[in-house]
């Protein structure tokens, strides 16, 4: 009855119920904590080009170029709990086919040590801004945040939206050349 495999088992189930309840008493030392930081972001250089799509239609979509300057110290949200951070830059925007419409324009991520200081100036899209259509063209209400992940050591993945946001309208004529 007591052999020697049910006491190593005995021994393995009490170790992993005891680093089970420790790690849920880690995770509830940062649970309650809010993640968000004031920051700053403003759009440069804005326009938009009519360039072919190469999907299946052939149809011509529009491309829009922004360059962006964005301020943030995210400093204060590293803690013992805290991995890294996944950092996104988005803009949404309204057409006449969708409501909602949301493009990744730059992501970026800090780890623990790194840093956490964020100076941008005038810098370039990581990703294209398309659209599948027309609907950048005129577009009066563009608004670009900054997101990010909370990447912890135990605990949920908390998405968090920053304090500050931009909009910014593209123009009502097409580019003509390069950006």
């Amino acid at each position: 009855m007591n052999t020697f495999l049910s006491r190593l088992n005995t021994i393995f189930a009490f170790t992993l119920s005891v680093m089970a309840a420790l790690t849920f008493c880690c995770f509830l030392t940062t649970a309650f904590n809010l993640h968000k930081r004031p920051l700053s972001v403003s759009a440069g250089k804005v326009s938009v080009k009519n360039v072919p799509d190469y999907s299946a239609d052939r149809e011509k979509s529009d491309l829009g170029f922004v360059t962006f300057d964005l301020q943030a110290d995210l400093q204060p949200l590293f803690n013992w709990n805290v991995k890294q951070l996944f950092l996104y830059l988005t803009a949404e925007y309204q057409t006449q086919d969708y409501k909602l419409n949301q493009v990744v324009l730059w992501d970026k991520i800090i780890q623990r040590g790194d840093n956490a200081i964020i100076d941008l100036k005038s810098s370039n899209t990581k990703y294209y801004f398309w659209d599948y259509g027309n609907g950048l063209k005129g577009n009066k209400n563009v608004t670009m945040t900054l997101s990010w992940n909370v990447i912890p050591n135990a605990g949920t993945l908390p998405k968090v939206m920053g304090d500050g946001s931009h909009s910014f309208s593209f123009p009502d004529q097409y580019s003509a050349g390069r950006f």
